[in-house]
């Protein structure tokens, strides 16, 4: 019997304070290279989120654009110019700060999940972190936690960053008016497009950016405009414009955005992509985010984001007079001959990236988690069967399916996966689209297959393998036959990799599939629609994201339809 040393939460009155919820004991403090207090996540494992963030995330040699850091899509604004954009991002950084202010003074609500409160130590995590490459391993510094905070944000637009601080002298932090007039300073000082696209180093595959990291520090003023970005609250990301597309493929093309910034010749190079938190806000009305995944799941993320989209629809709040504010600072870089060749680098492999994957946004109107909460199903469970019955109708088999959930019930959990593919779930798909078998026994086998899934959720919220695996190999002990065993390798190649990741705000997550030939799909259920992404890699000629969007949305439907017939019968 192994024992993990995860320890559950104790049941707190409602009134009770989150930032006590947190783990102080994780938040360990070191002098990094810069000589600045941080606190550091990954440097060495001592709890199962650590052995999580590692593995998961620092280990990674993948670049962490598209292949591990979601994007979110936010609906399309009005605006359509400069003055638009200016005066949205200013609300959406206004609406960051607010919900800072929750997280300082220690007022956060604490979230509860069926009676019992969770741990809330990701959003802690979140604002003023930064991943840093290594030769091997990656590293998360979290600055928010020292003698003086970080009080700026960093603003990039046509590839050029900008420190803006957000506070006034007094502590008080800038209005909307104020960090409106902030960001016109920056566009006039950025209307030079031949600038170096910097950020777009941090896209490479991490081995590569780590060794261009090292070189590109070398110089003083590179070393100092590094350290700014990655001491920053957030980003802020000024789109140029992307290409017009149709109506129908607007969301698709958004969705890319957010991941990726569309290529070099787009906006890939006006990103920091180890920066966990930035917010693109486009000249064309497309805005979302990206955010590095190493610090926290999606859940904390878009609780964030309903929080600066709810508090962007309140009333303006009466002008102040305006006083004089320093200009931003714009952050220098000296490119030499070696820097400008690792630019053009990893120009040439984001441009790979970007064309090799498709995504497909499916915005399913024809109802949303109110139905199957109509016939006492689970919403989730309702729709991870739609998956695999899409699945089976494209491939005629069932696949391994990764869902994430939230460990978060447990002191600094992250997630673990349920695995929707079950016998119960091949019963079902089989018995679909099987002309012999009656709507009732369908109905059944649907609702059987649900109750299977939901137990299986309940069960991966109580135990982790990873910390089996994890304790065998620090102990130096042989592994465990099963992770010795074929079938484990088999079951661990997840052709879908999906998430809900639900919202108040109808928007919807996205992110690159697990496997080569794989799908990654997220979803975010509505009360009268569904959002999904779904991402593949067009290098694989059995996949097909848009393909396989159909046979969901077919699925979805058709499920329905045999839901409301047999309950006719009844």
């Amino acid at each position: 019997i192994f024992i993990i040393n995860v320890k559950s939460q104790p049941r707190l009155p409602k009134t009770h304070n989150a930032a006590q919820m947190c783990s102080k004991e994780r938040r360990r403090s070191f002098r990094n290279s810069s000589g600045v207090d941080a606190v550091m996540s990954g440097r060495r494992c001592v709890s199962l989120s650590d052995w999580w963030m590692q593995s998961a995330y620092l280990d990674s040699r993948m670049p962490v654009a598209m292949y591990t850091s979601p994007g979110v899509v936010l609906p399309k604004m009005h605006f359509q110019d400069r003055q638009g954009q200016m005066r949205f991002a200013a609300k959406l950084i206004a609406g960051v700060l607010d919900f800072k202010s929750m997280i300082d003074s220690e007022t956060l609500p604490v979230e509860y999940l069926g009676g019992k409160p969770l741990c809330m130590d990701q959003y802690y995590q979140v604002l003023t972190s930064c991943r840093i490459p290594g030769p091997k391993r990656d590293v998360v510094v979290n600055y928010a936690i020292g003698k003086t905070p970080p009080s700026h944000i960093t603003v990039v637009h046509n590839f050029q960053f900008f420190v803006l601080d957000v506070y006034n002298s007094d502590g008080s932090p800038l209005t909307v008016d104020q960090i409106y007039v902030q960001l016109e300073k920056i566009w006039n000082s950025s209307l030079q497009t031949n600038k170096e696209p910097v950020g777009i180093l941090t896209s490479n595959h991490r081995n590569t950016w780590g060794k261009a990291y090292n070189n590109l520090i070398k110089d003083k003023t590179n070393k100092e405009s590094v350290r700014a970005i990655q001491k920053s609250i957030f980003t802020v990301c000024l789109d140029a414009p992307m290409p017009r597309v149709s109506d129908e493929m607007y969301h698709n093309k958004v969705a890319a955005q957010m991941l990726h910034g569309g290529g070099s010749r787009w906006n890939s190079g006006n990103r920091w992509f180890d920066k966990t938190l930035q917010f693109i806000v486009g000249e064309d009305g497309s805005c979302g985010l990206t955010y590095e995944h190493a610090p926290a799941e999606g859940p904390p993320i878009v609780f964030l984001v309903d929080h600066v989209v709810d508090y962007m629809k309140r009333t303006e709040m009466v002008r102040t007079p305006m006083i004089p504010l320093p200009m931003p600072q714009k952050l220098r870089f000296n490119i030499t001959p070696e820097i400008k060749k690792d630019i053009e680098k990893a120009k040439q492999n984001m441009n790979i990236m970007a064309h090799e994957l498709d995504v497909r946004v499916l915005n399913f109107t024809h109802y949303g988690r109110k139905f199957p909460k109509s016939h006492k199903m689970s919403p989730d469970a309702f729709i991870q069967m739609a998956l695999q019955l899409a699945y089976y109708r494209m491939y005629q088999t069932c696949c391994p399916t990764y869902e994430s959930a939230s460990l978060r019930m447990f002191r600094l959990g992250r997630t673990e996966a349920v695995l929707s593919t079950t016998t119960e779930s091949l019963q079902f798909t089989k018995a679909m689209d099987d002309p012999s078998e009656h709507n009732s026994e369908k109905a059944a086998l649907l609702d059987k297959a649900i109750k299977v899934h939901r137990e299986h959720t309940h069960m991966v919220s109580i135990m982790h393998m990873l910390g089996l695996k994890m304790m065998a190999i620090e102990d130096l002990t042989s592994l465990p036959e099963i992770f010795m065993d074929t079938s484990f390798a088999v079951a661990a190649h997840f052709n879908l990799y999906t998430s809900q990741v639900g919202s108040k705000t109808d928007c919807v997550m996205c992110f690159g599939p697990m496997v080569p030939d794989g799908y990654g799909i997220c979803y975010n259920p509505m009360d009268d629609h569904i959002n999904f992404a779904v991402t593949a890699f067009n290098s694989c000629e059995e996949t097909n994201a848009t393909k396989l969007s159909q046979f969901l949305e077919d699925s979805l439907l058709d499920m329905k339809t045999l839901l409301e017939q047999v309950s006719k019968t009844q």
